[in-house]
Order: structure tokens, then sequence, then C-alpha cells
């Protein structure tokens, strides 16, 4: 798994690379814009350049753009879905740009509307944003359900994904907050293996690119986003270690987008606390395998060979 942040690429985007090293990180995540503003405009090639040529010579072996906040592809305002638009289509290229394993998105919000049009609508803006762009994968992220969010449970993203044309392109970036927000109890390394089994029955492995690994500072079943650094909200150390030592997801990156200390995001000491966590639950995995061989054969195999 590679373990990072989400950093700044404030300054030039080789900034980015090295705020990622400085951390710990094995993989990054940026915006491409401001996440705050439409506007966007396209890398120059040089920056592209010096930002593909610092990242070969880094510990960093993946990238991860997020779209900014304002994109609502579901909207019924059709210039806020015009506007959404470009922006993931910005996005999209950007990606391709600097080789970016995949673009994250919300998939959208119904707000107070109705969910299937409101799914009808984004289907329809990510299906002209796959057309308008190239190669770069997108992820949509399941939500926490605040505010008719779209994507809050396995199987509302596998509808979402029909609704987007089911195109090759087309994955899924699991973020452990928003499962919990939304009643998926992770908290056990059953209870985490059983929601996989969902995601594998309703959507297939395939489909999950990659993850966001966050506490939530609210209660199971809540529906609010509110991260929580790691190990330090109701999925505890515990949790975290459970959702990070999934099988199914071990060779994926996995960001962080915790607040850190003071709001400043996630610290190389919580990303190291990240790989701790993801050693502790391979360890209690391999620890309950052997418990489980031992009962099912009655006990250990000296005494049953002994003669």
């Amino acid at each position: 798994m590679l373990i990072g942040a989400h950093v700044s690429p404030a300054g030039g985007l080789p900034k980015a690379i090295a705020r990622g090293v400085e951390r710990g990180c094995r993989a990054i995540q940026i915006f491409n814009q401001s996440p705050r503003m439409w506007k966007s405009s396209p890398y120059r090639e040089e920056d592209v350049a010096a930002f593909i040529e610092a990242m070969a010579a880094s510990p960093i072996d993946a990238v991860l753009i997020h779209t900014v906040y304002l994109v609502n592809c579901a909207s019924e305002d059709p210039e806020i879905r015009a506007k959404s638009l470009s922006s993931l289509v910005s996005s999209l290229r950007a990606g391709a740009q600097i080789g970016a394993c995949g673009v994250v998105l919300h998939p959208g919000s119904a707000k107070a509307g109705d969910v299937p049009e409101a799914i009808a609508r984004a289907g329809e803006t990510i299906r002209e944003a796959l057309a308008e762009s190239e190669e770069c994968p997108l992820h949509l992220e399941n939500t926490a359900g605040t505010g008719g969010t779209l994507g809050r449970s396995v199987e509302e993203l596998a509808i979402l994904l029909e609704a987007c044309g089911g195109d090759e392109r087309l994955g899924l970036c699991l973020d452990s907050c928003h499962l919990f927000a939304t009643g998926y109890d992770i908290r056990t390394v059953a209870c985490m293996d059983a929601a996989m089994r969902e995601v594998a029955a309703r959507v297939g492995l395939h489909r999950v690119g990659s993850l966001h690994l966050n506490d939530s500072q609210t209660p199971l079943g809540s529906n609010r986003d509110r991260h929580a650094n790691v190990g330090a909200g109701e999925l505890g150390e515990k949790g975290c270690a459970a959702f990070l030592s999934a099988p199914e997801l071990e060779t994926l990156p996995c960001i962080l987008e915790t607040p850190g200390e003071k709001r400043s995001g996630p610290s190389a000491e919580e990303v190291a606390l990240a790989v701790q966590l993801r050693e502790r639950g391979i360890a209690s995995r391999a620890k309950q395998a052997r418990r489980a061989r031992t009962n099912a054969g009655g006990g250990g195999g000296r005494a049953r060979g002994a003669g």
C-alpha cells in the first residue's frame, strides 16, 4: 500500500513532491487549482517536466488529483453543471499531463431534490467529461451522505457507475471516515472484510482505485463528514488498522486528509503512524488466521500427529 497525504502544490508543482517527501509519503494528492475557485489553467510544459523529474527522483510512486469542492455534477442548475463539467475535464487533462493514477471526484449532491434524477444528471455530466478527456482514470468517492450527497452506500455507487456508462476509466475512492459515517462499522477486521465483500459483489474489486484514510469525529451512521486525525476519532487505531490491512486494498495509494495539528494537515508523524497501523493490522490478521487453523484442526498439529 502506498500511504501518503494530501499536500499543497503552492509555489510550483515540484513543491508538492518535496512536501510529500518531507512527510515520508509513498503517494500524494493535490488540487490542480484553487479548491474554492472555478478558474483553472493548464499546466505549463516546463512545470510538468520538473514535476515528473522530481517524482522520478523521489520515493513517491503515485499521485492523485482531487477535484475542487465547488464541483456538483448533479446540480439542477445548468450553469453549475456546465462549470462542473469544465472543471472536471480540466482536472482529468491535468491528471493525464502529470501521470496521475486518478482524479478523485465527489459525484455530486441532490440537495433537497429527487435522488434518482440527480444520479441521472451526474451520470450525463461525467460521461461527457470522460468523452472530452483521455487516459486519466476517474475515481468516484463514497460520501458521508450530508446534504443529499450521492454515493453514500456501495449500492448507490454501483448505480452511479452504471449511470456514468460503466467506462473502463471509472473507479472508486473509498474513504474510511465516510464509510463509517454512512453506517459501515469497519472498526474490526471481520466488519471491514464484510464491507469489502459487499464492494466485490456490487461493483467489483477491480473498480477500487484509491483510498482516503481519515478517522471520524462523529459516531457510526451520523452522516456527517467530520475528519479526525488517525486513531484519534471514533474509528480509533484498531479501526484504522482494520481498514489499512484489508488484503484487497494492499496495492493502492492511500491518502491521509486529516486536519493535523493546528489544522496544518497530515504530518510526517501521522503518515508514519498509518504505516505502523497497517503493519499492526496485518499482524493481527495473521494471528487470527493461525488461530482459526488451529481451531479447525482440533487444537494443534503435534497432538494429532503424535505416534
